[in-house]
Order: structure tokens, then C-alpha cells, then sequence
């Protein structure tokens, strides 16, 4: 009697967290860096403990909700592209099925398996699942790559949130007329946590990762302290 096929393949792969971890870690940095730099950018302008906090909170609020849709919305996009690539494939295998099979084994023998063995296992796998098997092959879609606006859009608003609340609470925090170093500071430690705790999540190495986010933190802020204090505006 054969026994059920299971596979042996247990290998953690990081790329399953790829959906949500890119999402967290856009919100996560541009929590950090828009409203840091909306802090710093004020305290250059006005550095009363009012107008930075009404600016800081104002930019929590309207940071996070932008997150979240501009998420939702784009994620959204990505998915229908799909559903509508997934639908044309449908088609064609329910139209032209001979055609799909010698395309699926095109793609095996081009990827270096010899016609005989590529027709061969194009066949099989279409006779197990034909439209999976071309969305997987042709179209380079799965269940991990697959679009997910909901959990895009809660990942990148909540963690917006969360690492904005960071900047903020330093401004609080802070001595009169100490706001811009005390935020700056605190900022840049921040990134280069996330940095690194992005690239602990992705299996990545974290010294690129947190210099990367470092580097272009420093430079927004940096900008907008400039462009407030050059035109005493608030920006």
C-alpha cells in the first residue's frame, strides 16, 4: 500500500513574511522620519511646546490614516492586476488547453529541463492543476506573493502609529528650547532599531539596513530644520 506523498521540504523561508514586513517597515520608517522631521521642522520655525505638539499630534493623525488607504488602495490595485491575469489564464485554458500546455512546457525546457522531460511534466501538472500551475509558472503568482490590501493597509497604518508616537513623546519630553537635539537624537536611535529589527525579521544583514534607514532619516530632517528656519514657517 503507498503512503500519502508529504513533503520534505521544512525550510523557514523569510520571503512568506514579505507582504506584511514590507508594510510594516514603510509605516514604521515614515512614522518616524515625516513626523521627526514635521517636529523639528516647527521647533525651527516656533519652538514653543505648543506648536510643536499640536503639528507632531496633527501629523500622527493625518500620517497614520494616509498610511493605511494609500496602502489599501495601491495593494488593491496589485490585487485586481492579479485577479484579472488569473481570469485571462482561465480563459485561455478552457479555450485553447493544447496551446497553454506547450507554453507551460516551453517555460520548463527554457529554464533548462529537455523537451521530452518539460512536455512531460507540463502534462502532469496539468492534468493535477492546470491553472495553478501556469499562475504559479507563467504569471510568478502564489499564495505568498498574492496581494493583500487588508493586511497591508492595518500593518502600515499601525506601525505608522506606533513609531510616530516615538518622536512625539521625545518632544514632550524635552527641555524648552532643547526640542530639536532632543528629538533628533532620539529619532536616530529609533531608525537604527527599526533598521535592524527589519532586517532581523527579513533574515537580512543589519549594518546595510540601518545605515540605509539612518542616512535618509538624518537627511529629511535635516532639510526640513533647514527649510523651517530659513523661511520661519512651519512646513
Amino acid at each position: 500500500m503507498s503512503l500519502p506523498y508529504e513533503s520534505a521540504h521544512e525550510e523557514l523561508h523569510y520571503i512568506n513574511r514579505s507582504g506584511w514586513l514590507r508594510a510594516a517597515v514603510l509605516g514604521a520608517n515614515d512614522g518616524i522620519v515625516s513626523v521627526a522631521s514635521l517636529i523639528v521642522g516647527v521647533a525651527a520655525a516656533d519652538p514653543s511646546h505648543t506648536a510643536v505638539l499640536i503639528a507632531g499630534g496633527a501629523g500622527l493623525a493625518a500620517g497614520a490614516m494616509s498610511m493605511a488607504a494609500g496602502e489599501y488602495v495601491s495593494v488593491s490595485s496589485q490585487s485586481d492586476t492579479e485577479r484579472a491575469d488569473i481570469a485571462r489564464e482561465k480563459a485561455a485554458l478552457r479555450d485553447t488547453p493544447e496551446e497553454e500546455e506547450r507554453e507551460l512546457a516551453s517555460i520548463f525546457q527554457s529554464r533548462g529541463l529537455s523537451p521530452a522531460t518539460a512536455a512531460l511534466v507540463a502534462r502532469e501538472l496539468t492534468e493535477k492543476d492546470a491553472l495553478g500551475a501556469h499562475v504559479r509558472e507563467e504569471l510568478g503568482l502564489s499564495e505568498v506573493h498574492a496581494a493583500n490590501p487588508l493586511q497591508a493597509a492595518l500593518a502600515s497604518g499601525l506601525t505608522f502609529s506606533v513609531a510616530a508616537a516615538l518622536p512625539l513623546a521625545a518632544a514632550v519630553l524635552a527641555p524648552e528650547g532643547k526640542i530639536i537635539p532632543v528629538v533628533t537624537g532620539a529619532t536616530l536611535v529609533c531608525l537604527a532599531g527599526l533598521g535592524a529589527l527589519g532586517a532581523q525579521a527579513g533574515g537580512a544583514p543589519k549594518l546595510p539596513a540601518t545605515l540605509r534607514v539612518l542616512f535618509w532619516g538624518a537627511a529629511a530632517m535635516a532639510i526640513t530644520a533647514g527649510v523651517g528656519r530659513i523661511f520661519g514657517v512651519s512646513v
